[in-house]
């Protein structure tokens, strides 16, 4: 897809995403987005398109390192709990507790017995979270093999890139069909009617990332919202005084461009 024209898309798409905003925080919807997919995949891509003209404040991404000992110890999705959304909020997980059943099933960081507790188990906890009044939204992120090469080879040799390339990175690259089964096991465990998730082929990223946003803004029942026309009141004279002489003799950042 052409720059030019993804990127008119993604504006429109990117207003929607401003009304949306406004009736999250007009009636205190809350909402929990997991992006989850393989490697290279383009998760954090798509993210800062959806992010890119909104409040942190409203749509706040979590991105949690590897756990703590202390974490370890804990129930699984304990350490999630706490960066649930409040009202109005929209809370993007840039993976989740589904590391189980992907890194962790693969790399042997949890036993079969574990996996196999957490798929039974991770319905049922999400029927909880949508009980409680939290819609819950699931994207899964598929690149072909073909390309994710071709990504990690860019990310290889672009040092503007090169921090997004890991060990875990590297072994994923080579245990393909090992991910891939991880993934149809995840799905036929928690893609169910409550709780579905939602492929997003992201070969092609610029579509890819249109075709997400697409869905998100249709899958929360939001509408457009009527304002007031706003009008900037005059500056008071009140108490004026010289502000720019005031800063001569300040330490500026040197004007180099």
């Amino acid at each position: 897809m052409k720059r030019i024209d993804y990127e008119r898309e993604l504006e429109k798409l990117q207003v929607e995403l401003c009304y949306l905003q406004d009736w999250l925080k007009a009636t205190g919807h809350r909402c929990i987005v997991v992006f989850e997919g393989r490697d290279a995949a383009g998760k954090g891509g798509a993210i800062k398109a959806i992010t890119a003209r909104v409040s942190p404040r409203v749509f706040r991404v979590v991105a949690l390192p590897a756990p703590s000992d202390r974490e370890k110890s804990q129930m699984l999705i304990q350490r999630y709990f706490e960066h649930f959304p409040a009202a109005g909020e929209i809370v993007i997980f840039d993976r989740s507790w589904y590391n189980r059943a992907g890194v962790d099933s693969v790399m042997g960081f949890a036993k079969d017995k574990q996996v196999e507790r957490f798929l039974k188990l991770a319905p049922r906890i999400e029927n909880y979270i949508i009980d409680g009044g939290i819609q819950l939204i699931k994207f899964w992120l598929e690149v072909g093999m073909e390309e994710q090469e071709k990504r990690f080879h860019a990310r290889i040799e672009d040092p503007l890139r090169q921090w997004k390339l890991s060990p875990m990175d590297l072994e994923s690259y080579s245990r393909w069909y090992d991910y891939s089964r991880a993934r149809d096991r995840m799905l036929a465990a928690t893609d169910t009617g409550q709780s579905p998730w939602h492929v997003v082929r992201t070969d092609d990223k610029r579509r890819g990332r249109l075709n997400l946003i697409a869905q998100l803004l249709k899958l929360i029942p939001y509408e457009q919202l009527k304002h007031g026309k706003v009008k900037l009141p005059e500056r008071s004279k009140k108490n004026a005084y010289d502000d720019i002489g005031s800063l001569k003799g300040r330490r500026f950042v040197p004007e180099v461009f």
